[in-house]
């Protein structure tokens, strides 16, 4: 798994980015669980990044929806 570039995830939908939020904490609990167990992960990195990735397009979508809220705020005044 590669970090994804913000210009990337701007470029997605927001269906798409809750896709792939969905995909990575599922993917990242599996990794999790694997750790928990005992066992070594086949890639150590992979749990950053998938981290990484979410934290990312959260940013991306609570941008989104701060940006519709004060644009819907600053039409009412």
């Amino acid at each position: 798994m590669t970090l994804l570039r913000m210009k990337d995830l701007r470029a997605l939908s927001d269906e798409d980015l809750r896709r792939r939020i969905a995909d990575a904490e599922n993917d990242l609990l599996r990794e999790r669980g694997i750790a928990a167990m005992g066992g070594a992960p086949p890639s150590p990195g992979r749990m950053r990044a998938l981290r990484t990735n979410v934290a990312r397009s959260l940013t991306v979508l609570s941008e989104r929806q701060l940006a519709a809220r004060r644009g819907s705020g600053a039409a009412r005044s």
